[in-house]
């Protein structure tokens, strides 16, 4: 049996095969090379990440992170990697495996998903300070959002009729004066594995959120969003 070692910050990306919007969107190639990859070189490039695991189903996304830097410790099991599957159970089942399998111990946790691939190695760090700081359950990474549920999101009921989301009962003229939201980006999660395993909602607990501008922030889950991706690599790189 492996030594048993106890080490600071792992990072996990998760990447199942399956994929609606874009098909084989995990490796599909970015300027270049396979999305993935992008995440497995910025977790590298961190002082502070210890160890970078890629949780899959798949073989061939298995063999692309390994050949990027990644660890591949398992497989992941199919019925943890459906569309309705909770993401939450992917991380306690990664948890599981290191801690029982190869006795491995840490104390933070990342989740690094590899939709967001324009994210920075600052943006990594500094959300781990944040998160080092303040010690809540969970760290999030937030942009502002362009819509706003109390002023132009709406819903319908029955009859077809809209009405805003949440109707705070005021009358408001415009977005600056609604209540200040923010959209969940998937630049990065930081928990404690102690939360991880005994939630089912990531949510539910002491969760701070980590602001990433709006140009490092994409989440890729549609053609449009790809070609906006590589928009933005394109003319971070000076070629757009």
């Amino acid at each position: 049996m492996a030594q048993h070692k106890h080490i600071k910050n792992i990072a996990f990306i998760f990447a199942r095969k399956g994929s609606k919007g874009i098909k084989n969107k995990n490796i599909k190639n970015l300027l270049g090379k396979p999305l993935i990859a992008w995440t497995i070189e910025t977790a590298k490039k961190s002082n502070l990440i210890d160890s970078v695991y890629v949780s899959t189903d798949c073989e061939n996304i298995a063999d692309i992170a390994i050949k990027y830097g990644a660890e591949v410790p398992f497989i992941r099991p199919k019925s943890l990697a459906s569309d309705n599957t909770p993401e939450v159970m992917a991380w306690q089942h990664a948890i599981e495996f290191i801690k029982n399998e190869m006795d491995i111990t840490f104390d933070n946790f990342i989740s690094l998903p590899c939709t967001s691939p324009l994210r920075d190695v600052e943006d990594i760090d500094n959300a781990i300070y944040a998160f080092c700081k303040q010690s809540p359950d969970l760290l999030i990474s937030v942009s502002e959002s362009n819509r706003n549920p109390y002023f132009n999101m709406v819903l319908k009921d029955k009859h077809g009729f809209c009405k805003r989301v949440i109707d705070s009962g005021e009358v408001i003229h415009n977005r600056q004066s609604a209540k200040k939201v923010w959209d969940i980006t998937t630049v990065i999660y930081i928990s404690k594995q102690e939360y991880i395993m005994n939630t089912h909602d990531i949510l539910s607990g002491r969760v701070i959120a980590f602001n990433i501008p709006k140009d490092r922030s994409i989440d890729i889950d549609t053609e449009l969003d790809f070609k906006y991706a590589e928009y933005l690599l394109k003319k971070a790189k000076g070629l757009a």
